[in-house]
């Protein structure tokens, strides 16, 4: 889950759950591997990941579309689309749902009356600027970040 939390709670502004940040991992580990399928225990050593906790992401990026599974001796799993048809803000979405969200609800839905009318068109406005920033990152683009060292 991705948040925005007030810093003295001792908070980061924005909190990206595990699950989430494993998901992303796992994503990059089978892009960087095609057109080759990887085992679930290649990716959770790769990326230190707890293989039972590993399972149940790759569960839902399956059944999100982004990734495919296959039984036996070559089996594993792999791309469901092109790692450059894939979006970071996508894979955050499979795992989470709505980006940004006020009180449990899409911005969109926020309501509020009085001095407050003005908030909604603000969380509206961090919701695009935070799909901006996400769905413009390819998984293609962070396979070569990480392949380059930089």
């Amino acid at each position: 889950m991705c948040y925005l939390a007030r810093g003295d709670r001792g908070h980061d502004a924005v909190h990206i759950s595990a699950r989430t940040d494993y998901a992303v991992r796992a994503m990059l580990v089978i892009a960087e591997a095609h057109p080759r399928f990887v085992r679930a225990a290649e990716i959770a050593t790769a990326q230190q990941i707890p293989a039972g906790f590993l399972t149940s992401i790759l569960v839902d990026l399956r059944r999100g579309g982004l990734v495919l599974s296959y039984r036996g001796n070559d089996g594993g799993y792999g791309l469901a689309r092109a790692a450059e048809a894939i979006s970071l803000g996508e894979i955050l979405r499979v795992m989470d749902g709505e980006l940004t969200t006020v009180r449990g609800r899409p911005t969109v839905a926020a309501t509020y009356g009085g001095t407050a009318q003005g908030l909604r068109e603000v969380w509206i406005s961090l919701d695009e600027a935070v799909s901006g920033v996400v769905d413009g990152v390819r998984l293609a683009d962070l396979v070569a970040v990480g392949r380059t060292g930089g």
